[in-house]
């Protein structure tokens, strides 16, 4: 899978690297991505997400299913998408 988060949608942004003499390279800005465990209490059964640390702090905010809803109806997640570990 690409580097985008499942839950906020961030990935990969380009920008410059600009040196003492205001010279511009191409660089990428990559995101804090994570592969974390979650266990989804309302389906009582563990997935795998793809996460940035932004969402980490998203989750632990509003709960992971209030934040897998606000995802999908984003359009940033696709349920099919999701890893699950073990029902």
């Amino acid at each position: 899978m690409s580097k985008v988060c499942q839950i906020t949608g961030k990935k990969t942004q380009v920008g410059n690297n600009v040196s003492h003499s205001k010279r511009r390279t191409k660089r990428k800005f990559e995101v804090n991505l994570h592969k974390k465990k979650f266990y989804w209490v309302e389906q009582d059964m563990w997935i795998e997400l793809t996460v940035s640390a932004h969402a980490l702090r998203t989750i632990n905010k509003i709960g992971l299913n209030a934040a897998l809803k606000k995802a999908e109806a984003e359009g940033n997640l696709d349920f099919r998408n999701i890893n699950i570990l073990s029902l």
